[in-house]
């Protein structure tokens, strides 16, 4: 079993950067297939981006490629949300799941339901 603890979120104008902590307790981070999720109140949870357990692939919602970056340290025991050139629709609270999948023979890493683990979540609010 794994514990997620994120950090890092605020308010930011738009157009700012924040970058996102998800320290894990417990387990070994390096054996779980990483994402970041975010929610706004109302609307269902929606998938950001993931990393594999190396870190050697990375995924990303279109709506977010080219201006935020997943990384992960696993000797730290951390995964990284970097997050640039934000928008006020990237507005949300964000979440760092885990997974021990490998999505290598199937799986939807997009979905909450691949994910056994979440952290509290951490608040992002970019003003305009």
């Amino acid at each position: 079993q794994v514990q997620l603890v994120e950090s890092g979120g605020g308010l930011v104008q738009a157009g700012g950067s924040l970058r996102l902590s998800c320290a894990a307790s417990g387990r070994t981070l390096s054996s779980y297939f990483m994402g970041w999720f975010r929610q706004v109140v109302g609307k269902e949870r929606e998938f950001v981006t993931a990393i594999t357990k190396s870190g050697g692939i990375t995924y990303y919602t279109d709506s977010v490629k080219g201006r935020f970056t997943i990384s992960r340290d696993n000797a730290k025991n951390t995964v990284y949300l970097q997050m640039s050139s934000l928008k006020p629709e990237d507005t949300a609270v964000y979440y760092c799941a885990a997974s021990p999948r490998t999505f290598d023979s199937g799986g939807d890493y997009t979905k909450t339901y691949e994910y056994n683990y979440w952290g509290q979540g951490t608040q992002v609010t970019v003003s305009s």
